[in-house]
């Protein structure tokens, strides 16, 4: 018996030196980790409370939307921008918003909304805020506004698009060559597909006539 106690005492002092050497190391290790793993869950559950916020005000937004009550509408997005600027309903209730604004005549709010998409907005949802908002500045004529968002870098999905508006932007401004070689651009990136969006983008090319 006395020959195990002796073991075990030796396994319990190399222990205790062991845990001198490396103890604190260790508790920091595991508190460390514990904090790290609290921090995520609060993250985690933070994040969640923000999108369900979100949601809600994106549901008023929407309904006012459907009844056409403007301010309501300019006031539900603003909220989203102003605190839940990081969701993806913040930039989804801008475009939204944009689109009432545009279709009741109030380009200025309109652009306002958009350049905020195209700023703070993620993937697809920046790139169409950028389309339409050089559209936008394609009707108020501010053409070297809409060629430098046209112009910006974009999802490749989105080639044929924004080439076609950038040669709309310039068939406008008279540059009938440049809007030649946009509209061909756009077609090659059309290649193998059909229909109505290819039709139009061939007679707008078509409109320009040969080249000289």
């Amino acid at each position: 018996m006395a020959h195990y106690d002796l073991e075990e005492q030796e396994q319990i002092d190399t222990l205790k030196t062991w845990w001198k050497m490396y103890g604190n190391l260790v508790t920091g290790v595991i508190v460390a980790a514990s904090l790290a793993a609290i921090g995520w869950q609060g993250w985690n559950w933070y994040q969640g409370g923000q999108a369900a916020k979100a949601s809600a005000i994106y549901g008023v937004l929407e309904q006012a939307a459907a009844v056409g009550d403007a301010q309501k509408v300019k006031a539900a997005a603003g909220e989203l921008a102003e605190k839940f600027g990081g969701t993806n309903y913040a930039a989804l209730g801008a475009m939204l918003a944009a689109k009432q604004s545009f279709e009741a005549g109030d380009l200025k709010t309109a652009k306002t909304q958009l350049s905020w998409v195209a700023e703070n907005g993620k993937d697809e949802v920046k790139d169409l805020a950028r389309l339409r908002l050089a559209a936008v500045q394609l009707d108020e004529k501010a053409y070297d506004e809409a060629i430098k968002n046209l112009d910006a870098t974009h999802a490749p999905v989105f080639d044929a698009r924004f080439l076609e508006l950038k040669g709309d932007v310039l068939a406008a401004q008279g540059k009938k060559p440049e809007a030649r070689t946009a509209y061909k651009a756009a077609l090659d990136k059309m290649v193998g597909k059909q229909g109505a969006g290819r039709e139009l983008l061939q007679q707008k090319l078509d409109g320009l006539g040969e080249a000289a």
